[in-house]
């Protein structure tokens, strides 16, 4: 299997392509070096694992955005069965950077929204790099009041670099568009659980995040700006982005020390594109955990536990 490996990754890739390279020649030649390939491969998990242990800022905004990691449609397709899609905002157009539908849930009937940013050339253009338009978040809108109405609970899966910045997107009021999502998002009187999967930026992502539970991936990030955006501001150069991303704490482990995310949700060693399917199996697990709970609890007072937990996130001197 040929695998995108990140700058930091090159002494583990070496390894494994020597573990290739040894498979291929004992497959071959008759060779028998199962003893030799069974040392390297044990190198090789070590320092995959030491490596991912002591991930820098940079490197965990690297692993965030790696092109195999899964994505919100890889969530949807293990985890939701049923599942039926509902498009359009029904005032302008149906954005594809969000996607949004009805399905069940560990047998339970949920409502599920999520920023898709596409796993090949054409597919990310056609999702916009799930970066969405103000008629994406008019859309989230509109499928969350359906599921408040409905009693349906709301999971979001959330990866994206933030909402697009386009003249086009700002004509038709994407500040406002955001804004109105926040608000259904903290409004609506069902469960609402949100999963940061990749990259969460900035309005983009609180769009689609302010839930009674927040989890975070292990390997994700969350952020008011992308460090290159906020290096352009503060040094004038995208070339600071690793300062940046080590000053924007913006790390799983971070914001679960400052109380923005309630759980982090461990991925297999190397990140989850590593291991897809497990990855999206200990999402379902955590999702189904922090879901249970909230069942039980009657709207009027889910809606008011979320108004308070991110009242109390300004109170707390971030």
């Amino acid at each position: 299997m040929n695998r995108h490996f990140l700058d930091f990754e090159r002494p583990v890739a070496e390894l494994e392509g020597k573990i290739q390279e040894l498979r291929r020649i004992s497959t071959t030649g008759g060779l028998n070096i199962a003893d030799e390939v069974g040392r390297l491969q044990s190198s090789a998990d070590r320092l995959l694992r030491q490596t991912y242990s002591r991930l820098m800022p940079w490197q965990k905004v690297q692993v965030a955005r790696h092109p195999e990691r899964p994505h919100c449609a890889d969530y949807i397709g293990g985890l939701i069965t049923e599942f039926v899609p509902l498009c359009g905002d029904r005032t302008f157009a149906e954005d594809t950077a969000i996607l949004g539908g009805i399905g069940r849930f560990r047998g339970r009937s949920i409502l599920v929204l999520g920023t898709e940013k596409g796993s090949d050339t054409e597919g990310r253009l056609r999702h916009n790099f799930g970066m969405g338009r103000p008629e994406g978040y008019r859309k989230a809108r509109r499928l969350m009041q359906l599921a408040d109405r409905y009693r349906l609970p709301v999971l979001t899966l959330v990866d994206t670099a933030g909402a697009y910045p386009g003249v086009d997107a700002e004509a038709r009021g994407q500040a406002e568009a955001i804004a109105r999502a926040i608000e259904t998002c903290l409004g609506i009187e069902v469960p609402l659980v949100a999963a940061i999967i990749g990259e969460g930026g900035s309005g983009g992502a609180i769009a689609l995040a302010a839930g009674n539970t927040v989890l975070m991936l292990e390997h994700a990030i969350y952020s008011v700006i992308s460090p290159e955006g906020c290096a352009s501001i503060l040094w004038r150069s995208a070339e600071h982005a690793p300062e940046a991303a080590e000053a924007l704490r913006l790390t799983a482990e971070d914001l679960r020390r400052l109380e923005i995310v309630d759980r982090i949700v461990a991925e297999p060693i190397g990140g989850a594109q590593r291991a897809p399917e497990a990855a999206v199996a200990a999402l379902g697990e955590a999702l189904d955990e922090a879901l249970r709970p909230l069942l039980a609890i009657d709207g009027s007072t889910l809606r008011l536990q979320r108004r308070e937990k991110f009242l109390a996130m300004g109170g707390r001197g971030l």
